[in-house]
């Protein structure tokens, strides 16, 4: 990977950082005021949509492939873990993530079940930002 290239994908590190150490002040510095943040449970935008779920999701997301789309849209395919009521964390389950980025900050991310369900979310934003 060029220098560029991880440069470029620093805010999603960052961003995994923030969510598995539940960092509020990291995770507001690495989104857009407006970041759209998408799931199984549907869309929502801005920073204290972002911030809430850090707090209260429990999930903890482990990159394990990152596959480029555009410059500006990258899919990470993670192994995910939740909370369970005894403590513990579930077994790890592989879910992808798309993010968009905007300059320096994460714009968009939409998590999904699989990684073809991501990359064809990616494409989608891919396609509307060019065309924008």
């Amino acid at each position: 990977m060029t220098d560029i290239e991880q440069g470029r994908l620093e805010p999603i590190r960052r961003w995994h950082r923030a969510v598995n150490e539940r960092d509020q002040a990291m995770a507001a510095e690495v989104v857009t005021a407006d970041v759209s943040v998408g799931g199984p449970r549907g869309r929502a935008e801005g920073v204290a949509v972002f911030l809430d779920w850090v707090e209260h999701s429990g999930i903890s997301l482990q990159p394990v492939a990152w596959h480029t789309i555009s410059p500006d849209v990258t899919v990470v395919e993670q192994d995910a873990r939740w909370p369970t009521e005894a403590g513990g964390s579930t077994a790890p389950q592989r879910v992808a993530t798309v993010f968009q980025l905007v300059g320096s900050r994460i714009a968009a991310v939409v998590r999904c079940e699989d990684v073809t369900a991501a990359r064809a979310v990616a494409m989608e934003l891919t396609n509307s930002t060019q065309t924008s």
